[in-house]
Parts: C-alpha cells; structure tokens; sequence
C-alpha cells in the first residue's frame, strides 16, 4: 500500500452561524493550515480528528490501494483529492495525495 499525505489546506469558521446554532464547545477544532499527517496502510494518522477521518477514510483508502481518477478527471493530479471535514460551522478541508514512492 501506498503512504497517503494529507495536509490542510484551508480551515474556515462561520461564526454567524455559531452564533445562531451552535451550542457553545470547548476545543472543537485543533487543526492549523499547512499541518501534515501521513496515513500509512489506510489507517488514520495520530492526531487526526475522528470526524474528518470519517469524511475521508475511502478516499485514503483508495489512494493507498494505488486507485485515483475520483468522478472523471475532478483533480487535476488523479492521484489526490480535496476533501472537507463534516462539520458545518468550521470545514476544514485537506489534499490528500497518493505517495510516490511505491510505499
């Protein structure tokens, strides 16, 4: 299996939103833009939010098992994809990127 690397790209906060919404949390969100895990053998790296992981898992797992060309061409390396977390009021999203290696 191939290493994943999954980096983040751009983290967004829709405070209106959570004003209007959400109930108030501590610590919802750790992830800082530019911040790099490795997924080696499809599993989800350490430190990895658990809900992300679960928006992204197939994806990793495809690009591990040397799959890509997700939906016809939508990435222009088809051997990545551009993936958001769940969550409504701060999306995070992350490329994640099939290595080179052969790994």
């Amino acid at each position: 299996m191939k290493k994943v690397k999954i980096t983040v790209k751009k983290v967004i906060c829709h405070k209106d939103l959570m004003e209007e919404y959400e109930n108030p949390i501590t610590n919802a969100c750790d992830m800082k833009e530019g911040q790099v895990f490795v997924s080696i053998d499809a599993t989800k790296p350490d430190g990895m939010c658990d809900s992300a992981w679960q928006s992204m898992s197939a994806f990793v797992m495809t690009l591990a098992c040397g799959g890509g060309n997700f939906y016809d061409g939508w990435m222009k390396n088809s051997r990545s994809a551009m993936i958001s977390c769940n969550d409504g009021f701060r999306p995070v999203s992350f490329l994640l990127e099939a290595s080179d290696d052969g790994e």
